[in-house]
């Protein structure tokens, strides 16, 4: 695990961090939602508090296997055994430990002597379930070992700027003046890494709607579907519509982009950050039926499928993920990709290309969904394909692929 930070502890952020794991441990809600709630629950929290108990969550959801494993107790949700792994973590983080009684019994020479026997099994070492481990591994062979390793790191914090307003080195001066330090990406036009995660979401080039929060992996997407003004496209998974606007922009907002969602909520969200981003060319449609795909039948020049994955090459922003993940739900997602991709492909006109697109880098949910797609589909050939690994750049993992319509 690395060192990142020094932090002298407190009893109520450390509460805090007991009260958000046992949230995503037994709610079954995502972690970044349980994180935010938690931080908006007590405003009176400092910037450092704030990143303190955000980074210690995700941290050890991390590494919760790991971590229990050092304790030598069995996973528990009780608050008793929460304060001790909480401990056990600050170990292993370099922090001292304070003289609390919810730390008393804590061996610290105990637990670094595990941390190194631990090193010697993968699953404890890289902190993950063994059915998910033998089956990557199954899938990806001996390249596994070094993209769970990467997966393990903390996520990059990366922006994309809206080039409807601004060039992305106007931007990158513009934050500037706000203290928040940038650096370009190569091979990543519209990308800026930014140094130091900070609440940049209260700043005035945020509100002007100049950039959008989207992983470098996830951008190269629209410039894969090789977009041109005045196309027709439809985003048929377009959840809080990321994609939809970058495509706008690359598209210099002519033309018209339909933006297809089972959740009435997430296309709410998307109309509200195209105003901001000055996106006039999305049309939202909430998919209430089959009915909602066929009206659409044979008119799009690229049909974009984000299809509902398992979410293995973002484990870096989300660690919840290989904890909620079973064989069945991983099953159950790759039915439902087969399904998605077969149905709404019929909105491709002839000559129009379809691209799927997932943020796994399991093959079972990429090359092969396509492959068996293409057998049963003879109309659409495989043009191009794309997987960016996690440890290529150390971005996220993605996988594309273009088909076109004969």
């Amino acid at each position: 695990m690395s060192k990142t930070y020094q932090h002298r502890l407190h009893p109520n952020l450390v509460k805090a961090c007991i009260q958000g794991l046992q949230q995503i441990f037994s709610e079954g809600k995502h972690a970044d939602s349980i994180v935010n709630n938690l931080l908006k629950s007590n405003p009176k929290w400092g910037s450092s508090d704030r990143k303190f108990i955000a980074e210690t969550i995700y941290d050890m959801v991390r590494w919760w296997r790991k971590l229990w494993y050092l304790t030598g107790k069995e996973p528990s949700l009780y608050e008793a055994g929460l304060w001790r792994l909480c401990g056990v973590y600050f170990i292993t983080k370099d922090i001292r430990l304070p003289e609390w009684k919810e730390f008393a019994d804590i061996d610290e020479t105990v637990i670094l002597e595990r941390e190194a026997r631990a090193q010697g099994a993968r699953v404890i070492r890289e902190s993950i379930p063994d059915w998910l481990d033998a089956l990557a591994e199954g899938e990806l062979g001996e390249v596994w070992d070094k993209e769970i390793t990467e997966l393990n790191r903390q996520a990059h914090f990366i922006i994309r700027t809206n080039t409807l307003k601004i060039t992305r080195d106007i931007l990158q001066e513009e934050l500037k003046k706000d203290n928040t330090e940038t650096s370009v990406i190569p091979h990543h036009p519209d990308a800026l890494l930014v140094e130091e995660r900070k609440r940049i979401f209260t700043t005035e080039p945020f509100q002007n709607g100049w950039f959008e929060v989207q992983d470098a992996s996830s951008q190269e997407v629209a410039y894969f579907m090789d977009l041109k003004p005045g196309m027709r496209v439809v985003d048929a998974c377009a959840g809080g519509g990321g994609k939809s606007l970058h495509c706008a922009a690359l598209m210099q907002n002519k033309g018209r982009i339909i933006a297809l969602d089972i959740f009435e909520w997430k296309l709410k969200e998307l109309k509200r950050r195209a105003k901001r981003a000055g996106v006039s060319i999305v049309e939202t449609r909430l998919i209430e039926s089959s009915k909602t795909i066929k009206k659409l039948g044979e008119s799009a020049d690229r049909v974009l499928i984000d299809a509902p994955c398992s979410g293995l090459g973002i484990l870096k922003r989300n660690p919840d993920i290989k904890w909620k993940l079973s064989t069945e739900s991983l099953e159950n997602i790759k039915r439902e990709q087969a399904k998605v991709i077969s149905d709404y492909s019929v909105m491709v006109k002839k000559g129009g290309k379809l691209i799927y697109a997932t943020c796994s880098i399991l093959p079972s949910e990429n090359e092969k969904t396509v492959a068996h797609f293409l057998s049963e589909h003879p109309n659409f050939k495989l043009v191009n394909e794309k997987k960016v690994m996690p440890s290529d750049r150390g971005f996220d993992g993605f996988y594309m692929a273009m088909m076109e319509r004969s």
